[in-house]
């Protein structure tokens, strides 16, 4: 399933598009700040956003702004009341990839969400590869030289987080965001069943990383102290 970011802070309007979404098998997570925003995207890895211009902490085209400077191509549907030209440019400039003015049907919302979506994203297209792991995306697949192993969309989520990250400690928290979103009920040990199953797939793979506990701080993806 896919998983987008939207950003808005009218709460009604906001319940109505995850709605919508949700009834066309998209998954949304909902945040109302830029700040918030930008903290949800450095946690997980979103296949598209919704941005609202008028944040309560400022322009949504700000943080879209920080995005494409930092060289984040993430699909961006800009979600606005101004309708005039001079501010459909404005938000194309800012690196948009497509402008709806409000009101809009419902209809029109989720085909251009999934419109975004069909679009290759190629800093997001790399397999991302550590310690002579690599996985893929589109598959769900970790390799390890010759030998591989399918992973589940949550184990996908959370092996992502730990190749991007690489050895640097990962937060429970973020772990648990990576794997089910912001907004999803997550039971207290669905981390520590998730976990237990992609060590096992580690060893079953060769891979001379593992998964270790680093007490009172996260997790994090470290070398066999006897690997060779």
């Amino acid at each position: 399933m896919s998983r987008i970011l939207l950003i808005e802070d009218h709460e009604r309007l906001a319940q109505l598009i995850c709605k919508g979404l949700a009834g066309a098998g998209i998954a949304v997570d909902m945040v109302s700040r830029v700040d918030a925003a930008w903290a949800a995207i450095q946690q997980l890895p979103y296949q598209a956003m919704i941005l609202d211009r008028g944040l309560p902490d400022g322009d949504g085209l700000t943080l879209l702004q920080k995005l494409r400077r930092a060289g984040q191509g993430l699909p961006c549907l800009v979600l606005t009341a101004r309708d005039a030209l001079h501010d459909r440019v404005e938000g194309l400039d800012a690196g948009a990839d497509d402008y709806l003015a409000k009101p809009f049907a419902m209809d029109e919302m989720v085909a251009r969400v999934k419109a975004l979506l069909r679009r290759p994203v190629v800093l997001n297209a790399l397999d991302p590869s550590y310690g002579g792991l690599t996985l893929r995306p589109d598959t769900g697949v970790l390799w390890h030289g010759e030998n591989s192993v399918a992973l589940s969309p949550a184990e996908m989520q959370i092996m992502l987080l730990f190749l991007r990250n690489q050895e640097d400690v990962v937060r429970r928290s973020a772990l648990e965001a990576a794997a089910w979103g912001l907004s999803e009920a997550v039971t207290p040990n669905a981390l520590d069943v998730a976990l237990h199953r992609i060590r096992r797939k580690l060893i079953a793979i060769g891979s001379r990383y593992k998964i270790v506990n680093v007490r009172g701080h996260g997790y994090a993806l470290r070398e066999h102290a006897g690997a060779q």
